[in-house]
């Protein structure tokens, strides 16, 4: 695990009335780069520790929670939805807040580049403070998915439904309760791709109960918006002036990476692969700095430098 002192690092944050976290790590002595490191969907800090403490290597590591994700209160909480519009805004006023007038790296993870896209398309001044932007299993438009349609289309509805009152309430309480997930990745075993690389009971027990928790802090709602909104996304329509660099998995299992490599040439000034030996597309848990080091590969690292 991350060392006990750096999550004594995290605080409380709040903005526009949400009130939420924040992990600042210390950068090491001589390294002043700034990165806002960014999780995805079904994610939260502490699930980021192994990674956060890798880049940590390379200068100070931010991670905020986002409205709804990591146990911060969701956007509907102060009337709004939790659209890519509001994140990209929400976003905007945090780096603000937090960055100034600081050169700063965005390193951002599946969903979540889909917030900063749009930020950077939304905010140019605040583009112009980036020294490096990275897409880890990114995407930027409905099409880069891989899945069969009708899994799309099934999703599509699941998510739709769930995004209201009282809906999500009684999914929270009986399909996505802890005793549920526990029994589903219990019943489905090694065929789900999230512990198909768990060497043994204990790390599957382990990886179970980092879902169990996940499901308790996000926030449904949010969660089935997103996703719904992930699954209609198209932010072709307007230019980023800096390149991409986007680290991509060769199989993953839900993006093509040709069309995503496609989409994002049309959005941003450049496109640079790079290739990783991550198995699926995420990870459950990444708990140690040698574990996250797949996850920034060596292209990357010399970049970082």
């Amino acid at each position: 695990m991350v060392k006990k002192s750096y999550f004594s690092q995290i605080t409380s944050i709040e903005i526009n009335g949400l009130k939420g976290r924040i992990l600042n790590l210390v950068p090491p002595k001589y390294n002043d780069r700034e990165i806002l490191l960014l999780y995805g969907h079904h994610s939260s800090i502490e699930r980021m520790s192994g990674i956060a403490e890798n880049l940590n290597d390379f200068g100070r590591v931010t991670i905020p929670d986002l409205p709804g994700f990591g146990g911060m209160d969701s956007f509907y909480n102060i009337g709004l939805k939790p659209t890519v519009d509001n994140y990209a805004d929400y976003l905007a006023t945090l780096i603000k807040l937090k960055f100034k007038n600081k050169k700063f790296t965005i390193i951002s993870m599946s969903y979540s580049f889909l917030i900063v896209t749009k930020m950077l398309q939304k905010y140019p001044d605040i583009a112009k403070k980036v020294d490096l932007v990275v897409s880890s299993v990114g995407f930027v438009h409905s099409d880069d998915f891989r899945l069969p349609k009708y899994q799309i289309l099934g999703l599509k509805t699941l998510s739709l439904t769930l995004q209201y009152n009282p809906f999500a309430y009684l999914a929270k309480h009986t399909i996505f309760s802890g005793p549920a997930v526990k029994a589903f990745y219990r019943y489905i075993g090694v065929k789900h791709s999230k512990m198909q690389d768990a060497g043994n009971e204990k790390v599957r027990d382990k990886r179970i109960n980092s879902e169990v928790v996940l499901w308790e802090i996000n926030d449904v709602r949010t969660r089935m918006k997103t996703m719904f909104d992930g699954f209609s996304a198209d932010l072709l329509d307007k230019q980023v002036n800096l390149p991409v660099h986007h680290v991509y998995v060769e199989n993953d299992r839900f993006f093509n990476n040709r069309i995503v490599e496609q989409h994002m040439r049309i959005i941003y000034k450049d496109f640079i692969g790079i290739k990783t030996d991550i198995v699926g597309h995420m990870p459950s848990i990444v708990a140690t700095k040698e574990d996250a080091d797949v996850f920034i590969p060596k292209e990357l690292k010399k970049l970082l430098k």
